[in-house]
């Protein structure tokens, strides 16, 4: 059987940097090309980043990522990596549709090349566009209706992108009908809970639907709201696992694989879901025979919670890197939210680079004041003390409040201080809100709600907790030191605005109120169902409540 030495580049890039991702596909491409890769591949619109969303309505930037592309390949010719083929994400346009109503103007579609000799050996689109959870590619994208097959060293290679293998039919049973020899995707498939499993079990299933081994390219990295975390995935014909990378890791993975010949005469018609087989051939003849070097190793998938801090510290490092800040500053209390967004940010972008602050005021406790300052200690992150007791006097003089009113303006003055360092000394401001808060209104109004990045904001305060425990169970197995005071984990949650003031005042215990919202917010339940459920039907009326329409902009 022919050989193939496969190189999956399981990379980050970032939306609108063109140039930028141009480079990464070099430098790729030089490291696997040093391994003696005959095939090499990149995710799903690597060359502009994903997702691009309204960008690809903008005909100047479809244009330049064209461009873009058939300069790409003129530079890997140019450095000697021309005979070498290169699978490529990029945003492109149909030559021939027809503009209509409904369809996107210009017609732009997700795309991908094969970049061969210096020029751009074959073009084909997404078939399947997603539509649902955060995808919206109808909107911005027409389908593709081809098969695309290449022949590389005697191996007849399928291509699909991303949602092609998601969905049944189309490009997977093609894939068999054109007689493949390896089926390869590449993919920019947003992180979810549990999704690593489902992930597995959908390639597995996949190629024994195609009948060839299949590989399964992933994104790595993250943009704006998206998390990608990689899993790069290659399975046999019976979907045994031959090779899986780690995730939340940039690498290329090398693996040297032995495929079905290639037939006589290339497959050609109509096949699955009406696609057109589009078959080039690069190399006919099967590679040299060699010594394998690459068996792939298959990494062990992270455990649940260590999946979560992964995706998180992953999101937030990429939010402050791509967005060109170099700090971020976190308002500390003490208590566990922000301890939690504290470790995350010096594991994020370092210890050196995080700013804390801490604002007690008249109702801050001296334990509260003290962990602040031992999770300071612990981490090594810059931290200083501004009270705010003087302007809230200065405040309260002027406009007398009472009850509410008067615990909030505790919460905006902070929020005030910590804009105001912000811009003056140039940080990014993070905010701790999680969702449970979040979901029910249990914050400040231009208070807690200051900083252009939440990275616990879909996260529940029971998980919050969970999370926390974990970071420090890590740190401890490393022996090194935990970075979150155990005090911040064990007490009562409290927003300290009142005198003995704890969450559980105005909520319900966080164990219970997290079950209900997962089911009315995640689960998309209704109130029959939740009571059905078995949940005290005044306490699912009153969370409802709070979180459709009871909401009171700033009750903390």
């Amino acid at each position: 059987m022919p050989q193939l030495r496969l190189a999956l580049n399981q990379i980050d890039s970032t939306v609108g940097d063109i140039a930028g991702n141009a480079e990464s596909v070099l430098r790729w491409s030089r490291h696997a090309a040093g391994q003696g890769a005959h095939l090499v591949a990149f995710p799903e619109m690597m060359l502009t980043g994903y997702p691009v969303e309204d960008l690809a309505l903008r005909a100047s930037f479809v244009e330049a990522s064209r461009t873009a592309l058939v300069e790409l390949a003129a530079r890997l010719e140019a450095e000697g990596l021309g005979e070498l083929p290169v699978v490529v994400g990029y945003l492109g346009r149909s030559e021939n549709a027809r503009p209509r109503y409904g369809q996107p103007a210009g017609a732009p579609q997700n795309c991908a090349a094969v970049l061969h000799g210096g020029r751009v050996a074959l073009r084909f689109a997404k078939h399947h566009l997603p539509n649902y959870g955060v995808f919206d590619e109808f909107r911005y994208f027409v389908p593709g209706d081809t098969m695309p097959v290449v022949r590389v060293g005697g191996v007849d290679v399928a291509l699909a992108i991303c949602e092609d293998l998601w969905q049944d039919g189309g490009r997977v049973p093609a894939a068999r009908a054109a007689g493949a020899g390896l089926l390869l995707s590449i993919n920019a498939s947003p992180y979810e809970r549990d999704k690593d499993d489902t992930r597995l079990e959908l390639v597995r299933k996949r190629a024994r639907e195609a009948g060839c081994t299949t590989a399964y390219v992933a994104m790595v990295g993250a943009q704006d709201e998206l998390v990608f975390d990689g899993d790069t995935i290659v399975v046999d014909a019976e979907g045994e696992v031959v090779a899986r990378s780690p995730q939340f890791t940039e690498e290329c993975v090398i693996l040297d694989l032995e495929l079905p010949a290639a037939a006589p005469s290339p497959a050609s018609g109509v096949v699955d879901d009406g696609l057109e087989i589009q078959h080039v051939t690069l190399s006919a003849e099967p590679v040299p025979g060699y010594a394998a070097q690459f068996a792939g190793s298959v990494a062990e998938p992270l455990g649940d919670d260590a999946q979560v801090y992964g995706a998180l510290v992953t999101g937030l490092r990429a939010y402050v890197e791509k967005n060109g800040f170099r700090s971020v500053l976190i308002g500390l209390s003490g208590g566990i939210d922000s301890a939690l967004v504290a470790a995350l940010a010096c594991d994020a972008v370092g210890a050196e680079n995080v700013y804390g602050v801490s604002m007690p005021s008249a109702y801050s406790s001296d334990h509260s004041r003290g962990d602040a300052a031992e999770l300071a200690r612990r981490t090594g992150l810059n931290y200083r003390t501004v009270p705010i007791a003087p302007m809230f006097d200065a405040y309260m003089e002027s406009l007398k409040l009472t009850g509410l009113a008067e615990e909030n303006l505790q919460s905006r003055l902070r929020g005030v201080t910590l804009m105001a360092i912000s811009n003056q000394e140039g940080h990014i401001v993070l905010a701790p809100g999680n969702k449970s808060e979040l979901a029910v209104g249990y914050s400040t109004l231009y208070g807690d709600s200051v900083g252009a990045y939440g990275p616990i904001k879909d996260v529940y305060k029971t998980t919050v907790f969970r999370l926390a425990r974990w970071r420090n169970a890590a740190a401890a197995a490393k022996g090194e030191t935990p970075p979150i005071p155990e005090n911040s984990i064990s007490k009562p949650p409290s927003a300290e605005l009142r005198p003995g003031q704890v969450d559980t005042d105005s909520l319900p215990d966080y164990d219970v109120l997290d079950r209900v919202l997962a089911l009315y917010v995640d689960g998309d339940q209704g109130y029959a169902s939740i009571v059905a459920a078995g949940y005290d039907p005044e306490l699912v009326t009153r969370v409802l409540k709070l979180t459709d329409g009871g909401k009171r902009s700033g009750l903390r």
